[in-house]
């Protein structure tokens, strides 16, 4: 900005804002927006702050009027930073700089400090935590001084980029100018802390602060949730429904995603009663949340339904059905869905990934072809797990060689779960040099896979090179290797029991098991008469016996 428009400015109280437009624009501003702004001259931002020196000062706005400031401010800046003001892809933050000599406060926009790097591809990371350090130094030299927003933005920062170090240095600047008592700054730090793992720390701010408010209580459970542990996630819930804060459509999604994480279907239920009666039911994140919750709990009819009832379906909206779907092997439901998404939003990877996976397990060779060449129409580039569907799909149906092709000419190297895949078609076809050379690359990629050592040596011990076999076996006991033990879990009467894999210590294993032997031996002796007594001389009641069966 030109120095002489400084001088039409004998407010002193606008002189710390334009200070720190000047600083913010030297630091930030794209190269494009600094030529553009010198070309300008007295164009769209002397404008602007022509007009902002007639506005009155702070003082003499009251708490509506504040805002219409706000967004001066915000256009200057975006005229400055060379940023478009669009609402849905900036965040909304703010930052308040006050001169140290006035104490009168300007607002800026605090997009400087987002943690959204697409707002400035120029803006590297480096300088991003410059700037944070920038503001810490200034505020210990006296230089500015600011509310808690500002600080509380920073700290958003921080924890988007799990900078434990800088978000520390903030929390001591807090506890030093007396912001810490704030549930602004408080129900930051929970959160910094919680995202960043921290949740001792985060439990012990929550339970220092004075006052709480429904953000505190939200980001210590998301917190939890976060770190899978359910007990103290829910626990907090019950705490926070007996508080004066009620659970807003944000804590609604953290408990469904606990719900649908960990099968607990009776306590969906029952927090989507609750969440319905205070009037949530119409956010769509919440909705999708639920979609998600029934469908990977087993209840794909009521996933639909809430699916159906959402009366603006976004992206997650589309693709929490498609992959319902896709969980219970509902493949042309899937392909059904996919059309019909088309002709109301488009598509992305994540959609397009949903089809692929119920393509797999279906074993639809020709749509999964369909799907990924669509795919790449669409302007896709297929990632990893597109290639493993593809991969996995093919093997699956015995096409082993196409897959092997189709992974030497992918556009990125692949992974083990690629190799994997492979390996596993591969025995199931019997192509052992295939699977063998599938196995190798597998284990130079991962050669702490006790599988992949197991299913190496199978595939040695069917040609019979048994030098190859005791070499797998001897260097799986050097290393220590053992197999995954496999789990599994089922919801019964609000109880969840978990299975594990040659594990018969649970009295109730035994009980399942000796049901089990009796139901099959019940069915074997069914089966054994309704094939003694059908008449095979009669077609139409040999079909209908077989109808039956």
């Amino acid at each position: 900005m030109p120095n002489h428009l400084f001088c039409h400015f004998n407010n002193h109280a606008v002189l710390p804002a334009l200070a720190a437009i000047r600083l913010v624009r030297a630091n930030f501003g794209t190269s494009s927006a600094l030529e553009r702004s010198r070309k300008q001259g007295r164009g769209n931002i002397h404008n602007a702050l022509r007009v902002l020196d007639l506005v009155p000062t702070k003082n003499h706005y009251d708490e509506e009027e504040v805002p219409s400031h706000h967004r001066l401010i915000n256009d200057c800046m975006s005229d400055i930073l060379g940023v478009q003001s669009k609402r849905n892809v900036v965040r909304k933050r703010k930052e308040e700089f006050v001169d140290s000599s006035s104490n009168e406060a300007r607002h800026i926009g605090s997009n400087v400090v987002s943690s959204n790097t697409s707002v400035w591809p120029s803006m590297t990371r480096f300088t991003k935590e410059n700037m944070l350090m920038q503001i810490v130094e200034l505020h210990r030299r006296g230089g500015i001084s600011s509310d808690a927003s500002i600080l509380a933005s920073a700290l958003s920062s921080c924890a988007d980029r799990k900078t434990l170090t800088g978000g520390a240095q903030l929390q001591a600047l807090l506890v030093k100018v007396g912001y810490d008592s704030s549930v602004l700054v408080g129900s930051s730090l929970i959160s910094f802390y919680s995202r960043c793992g921290q949740l001792e720390n985060a439990h012990r701010i929550f339970h220092s602060m004075i006052a709480k408010n429904t953000v505190s209580w939200t980001a210590l459970i998301s917190g939890y949730a976060q770190d899978n542990q359910v007990e103290p996630c829910l626990h907090l819930f019950a705490l926070m429904r007996q508080s004066v804060c009620k659970p807003n459509d944000v804590t609604f999604a953290t408990i469904f995603s606990v719900c649908t994480n960990h099968a607990f279907l009776a306590l969906g239920k029952s927090v989507q009663g609750l969440q319905m009666r205070m009037g949530f039911d119409s956010y769509v994140h919440v909705s999708n949340a639920l979609t998600s919750m029934y469908a990977k709990c087993g209840s794909i009819d009521e996933a639909r339904a809430i699916f159906e009832s959402i009366a603006c379906k976004d992206l997650v909206s589309w693709n929490s059905m498609i992959f319902g779907y896709s969980q219970h092997g509902l493949a042309e439901h899937c392909l059904d869905l996919l059309n019909e998404m088309e002709g109301h939003i488009m598509p992305d990877a994540i959609s397009f990934l949903g089809v692929l996976s119920s393509c797999r397990h279906a074993c639809l060779v020709t749509e999964g072809r369909r799907c990924f060449r669509a795919m790449i129409e669409h302007g896709i580039k297929p990632e990893l797990d597109h290639y493993s569907c593809m991969v996995d799909l093919l093997g699956r149906a015995g096409l082993l060689d196409e897959a092997w092709e189709l992974i030497q000419t992918m556009s990125i190297p692949p992974n083990g779960v690629i190799w994997g895949s492979l390996l596993a078609s591969c025995r199931v076809h019997g192509s052992v040099s295939i699977g063998i050379q599938a196995a190798e690359h597998r284990l130079k990629l991962e050669p702490g896979c006790a599988a992949t050592h197991v299913q190496l040596a199978n595939l040695y011990a069917s040609i019979g090179c048994w030098s190859d076999v005791a070499r797998v076996r001897k260097v799986m006991k050097e290393r220590g290797l053992k197999t995954n033990i496999g789990c599994s879990w089922i919801e019964v009467g609000n109880r969840v029991y978990t299975f594990t894999a040659e594990n018969r210590s649970k009295s109730q294993v035994n009980d399942v098991l000796a049901i089990l032997d009796c139901l099959q031996s019940h069915m074997d002796h069914k089966y054994d008469i309704l094939i003694d007594g059908l008449d095979w001389d009669d077609p139409e009641n040999t079909k209908l016996s077989l109808n039956i069966i």
